[in-house]
């Protein structure tokens, strides 16, 4: 829903208690404002911080395209542990700073009292839900689809209840913020780096596929990042869930929206999950360069889109610009374009972007993501 947390890392802060604790009850208030039931959040019924020996800590700089896809952490708080029936209240945490604000509420960072188990909690209120059109609808979309996703690219959402007033939402807390801002501070991400996250991002829409889950509003500023440099797609209310891989809602992100969301006067605009490889390749040239391909007025933006009209730089390596777009293609004399790799993200056809698992194995990806390499000795090396 747009409320992320923010690009300070903390280590385990001193947690004071704020106004957003105003009431003093242990009860789950029955509201108007309808979510999914509370029957089965959390596994475990006194979920804790997991030791350094449950950890598998999942670094970027360290884990290379296949790794990221298998990866899952074993943490006993919330993958081993059978599901336990659990409310849960206000009144069972600490809450501290604020880490974000958004259209419709804020994101605190909390801690469980009898656990110690650091999360952020994601506060919003039902008044400005209920005025939104679809907002509440989304909310609870969004809470059905991110409480059943465990990867260690995707953030997760351990539980959700309410008051009278307010919706909360119990997640993971990422100690470096949003990605959106570390990309801003250094302007465009080293070709390295930027590998290293789109491997991470192709390993998780690949898990979110085969779920049959769309995400929709793939962006910088939907990704957070973990202690430890790992990226987690963060913002789930405009993702579906969708078997039949079919849905023809426009949504989204201008920038990010691919040509067959934005059809004009067409009355079949039925789309699947592969608008999340156009947006993918939108990430991948914006990690690069440092602005959206098509950035433009909203109205050329459109027409840019609509015929994948973009120019990539020259300082721009051939084996990304391979993966993202082979610039003028469209003409025979060119004899790459004859070869049998002719599959890249940013193609008009959906049937013709590279799949997720093409992407993970890219000669770019590949390139960068050497296991055992360390992210400061190719930044070294670079220079």
């Amino acid at each position: 829903m747009g409320t992320n947390q923010s690009s300070h890392s903390v280590a385990r802060p001193n947690l004071i208690k704020v106004a957003l604790q105003s009431q003093n009850t242990n009860t789950v208030t029955t509201a108007t404002v309808t979510l999914p039931s509370q029957a089965a959040q959390w596994r475990g019924s006194n979920p804790s911080s997991p030791s350094k020996k449950d950890k598998e800590k999942v670094s970027s700089s360290s884990r290379s395209s296949d790794e990221l896809a298998v990866v899952e952490r074993k943490s006993g708080n919330y993958v081993d542990q059978p599901l336990t029936p659990k409310l849960f209240h206000l009144g069972m945490f600490e809450i501290g700073r604020p880490l974000g604000k958004g259209k419709f509420g804020r994101v605190y960072l909390a801690r469980e009292r009898n656990s110690s188990f650091i999360c952020a909690l994601k506060v919003l209120y039902k008044s400005e839900l209920q005025h939104g059109s679809g907002v509440e609808k989304q909310v609870r979309r969004e809470i059905e689809i991110q409480s059943n996703l465990r990867h260690p690219n995707i953030l997760k959402l351990y539980g959700h209840f309410h008051d009278s007033k307010r919706i909360f939402l119990i997640l993971e807390f990422a100690g470096k913020g949003e990605l959106y801002k570390h990309l801003r501070r250094e302007n465009r991400f080293p070709e390295w780096k930027a590998a290293q996250y789109i491997a991470q991002m192709a390993s998780a829409l690949r898990y979110l596929h085969r779920k049959h889950v769309i995400h929709r509003d793939i962006k910088p500023e939907n990704i957070l990042m973990g202690i430890h440099g790992e990226i987690k797609i963060s913002d789930f209310g405009w993702s579906v869930h969708a078997p039949n891989n079919r849905r023809a809602t426009l949504c989204g992100t201008l920038d990010y929206l691919p040509p067959e969301m934005i059809k004009p006067g067409s009355k079949d605009n039925w789309y699947n999950e592969k608008v999340d490889l156009w947006s993918l390749g939108v990430l991948t040239y914006e990690f690069l360069v440092g602005e959206a391909p098509f950035e433009d007025t909203p109205i050329m933006t459109h027409k840019r889109i609509a015929r994948a009209d973009m120019t990539i730089p020259e300082w721009v390596s051939k084996e990304a610009k391979d993966l993202i777009k082979k610039v003028g293609c469209s003409s025979p004399l060119l004899v790459l374009c004859m070869t049998n790799r002719t599959l890249q993200l940013l193609v008009l056809d959906p049937e013709k972007r590279l799949p997720l698992e093409d992407v993970q194995t890219h000669p770019w990806i590949i390139k960068h993501c050497v296991k055992g390499e360390r992210a400061a000795n190719r930044e070294k090396s670079s220079k």
